[in-house]
């Protein structure tokens, strides 16, 4: 019978968080092992979730030795990689799958190495030796290294942003496994790189622009002799690292120089598309004041933090856009989440119906936003525990921790005592909020929530009020070993 190993170890390392990632992190986000890999993820939208039902619709045997993926955050510490990547390695070591499928990131940074996921598959293949086909998947913004192209025979990217597609790219990758095996194809992966730190409009995919369009010029390609697959990644600008930036992939039946130059015509569309974005971010003031006077409608104004992202490994307790909302004494507004697990301790100690005055938010670095003093009422409480029911990782357990509701004047703000990117409505509905009903809702997200919010949104402001780790301002930021020139630091 075919044994398959299947494993998952993701991050996004945004290596100027000041956050370590470490096994902590992970748990507060998923880890799982062993048993717990099917119970957690089977019914999900989820790569694993793919992974697994496409190997027992093939019958194969599975190893499914640890899932873990923890919150954009900083570097990964030593003992959490070597912790979950020796688990992969041992279940190989154990029992010697004849293929391998890996849920991976693209863009995880060690504190000893800055290529994660090359180091993951460089001690695989010492294990289980050149023959045994890997394929992985990969996130749109992954920052794809030529060493993992050479240890991975299929690589594999998500091609949309927000990322609802997990399912079936896992599915695909899964296939191209399905017939290296049978021996109707001999796969290998090609990756091309330009000198860009950011291009095609960061990846979106919810309105035509550079992204939709270098997808389809990766979709003609498919009809090329030999070619299996092929990807094009954003990148993930927060890593400091030599590679990171947009990438192209084709996985090719054999290896051969045209593939190359397949790969190398798609970055040159992404070099002449650098300058275009289909989304202009607005400054806090303008955004809460429009959003103060906005005229009634079906559906709430959304403003999106762009700035203080968790999902870009921003903090999730910057400050600015919330005191400028309570500033300006916004009425029937919700805003998720504030990362404050003192003051969500606090909350419960003191119960529901309690009033609060404290200092909220801003704990982890207060130049991204001080803490601000508020007076408010503790109006719900909760374990912080629910599934997403959205697009986006669609049955996927969320645990945040004890969280509570703190109205302040006329603002719901959701305290939290975990680091989440509001992606998905259970952040608000979990807690008793229906976020269609409100006038505004505030999310801490860039891109991720339209999947949820996008169909009731009246209308969506992107917030970026230039301070905080996920800022669109990369010349704030000093990066040391990406390689240069590059696009838009030194490039124009």
């Amino acid at each position: 019978m075919t044994s398959v190993l299947i494993a998952g170890f993701k991050h996004e390392t945004n290596t100027f968080s000041a956050l370590p990632t470490d096994l902590e992190a992970y748990k507060a986000r998923a880890l799982y092992y062993n048993d717990e890999v099917p119970k957690q993820l089977r019914g999900t939208k989820t790569e694993p979730a793919a992974f697994l039902d496409f190997c027992n619709a093939q019958n194969w045997q599975v190893t499914h030795p640890v899932y873990a993926d923890a919150s954009p955050s900083g570097k990964v510490t030593a003992l959490a990689f070597n912790h979950i990547s020796g688990l992969i390695v041992d279940a190989a070591k154990s029992q010697p799958p004849d293929a391998v499928l890996l849920s991976l990131h693209g863009a995880m940074v060690m504190e000893d190495a800055e290529d994660g996921e090359g180091e993951l598959l460089a001690r695989l293949r010492e294990q289980i030796g050149p023959d045994v086909p890997i394929a992985i998947t990969l996130d749109l913004h992954a920052n794809v290294t030529d060493r993992m192209a050479a240890l991975a025979d299929i690589v594999v990217a998500y091609r949309t942003y927000p990322h609802i597609d997990q399912y079936e790219i896992a599915t695909q990758a899964a296939e191209l496994i399905r017939r290296t095996l049978a021996g109707e194809i001999k796969p290998s992966t090609t990756v091309v790189r330009g000198q860009m730190l950011n291009g095609v409009d960061s990846g979106r995919t919810t309105a035509p622009g550079p992204m939709t369009e270098v997808l389809a010029s990766a979709d003609n390609l498919l009809s090329q002799p030999g070619v299996l697959s092929t990807s094009v990644c954003a990148g993930f600008a927060k890593a400091d690292t030599h590679d990171t930036g947009p990438s192209a992939i084709v996985v090719s039946d054999g290896p051969a120089p045209r593939f190359t130059e397949m790969a190398d015509g798609l970055i040159e569309e992404v070099w002449q598309s650098r300058h275009r974005k289909t989304v202009q971010t607005v400054s806090i003031e303008d955004a809460v004041g429009w959003a103060k006077n906005a005229p009634p409608a079906d559906g709430p104004v959304v403003l999106a933090d762009f700035a203080d992202n968790p999902g870009g490994g921003g903090y999730g307790d910057a400050t600015r856009l919330l005191k400028a909302m309570i500033d300006a004494d916004l009425q029937d507004t919700a805003f998720a989440t504030i990362y404050d697990p003192v003051v969500a301790q606090m909350c419960w100690d003191d119960g529901l119906g309690a009033l609060m005055h404290l200092n909220l938010g801003g704990k982890i670095d207060p130049a991204y936003g001080a803490p601000i003093e508020v007076r408010g009422k503790v109006t719900a409480l909760t374990q912080g525990r629910f599934s997403l029911k959205g697009p986006m990782m669609g049955g996927q357990r969320i645990d945040m921790g004890p969280t509570a509701v703190l109205t302040v004047g006329g603002i719901e703000i959701v305290v939290t005592s975990g680091r989440f990117q509001a992606y998905d409505r259970m952040y608000f509905e979990h807690a008793r909020i229906d976020p269609e009903k409100k006038k505004v809702l505030a999310v801490k997200s860039s891109q991720h929530f339209r999947a949820a919010f996008g169909p009731i949104a009246s209308e969506i402001i992107v917030v970026d009020g230039g301070g905080g780790l996920t800022s669109g301002d990369y010349r704030q930021l000093s990066y040391e070993n990406l390689r240069r020139p590059v696009y838009p630091l030194d490039l124009d």
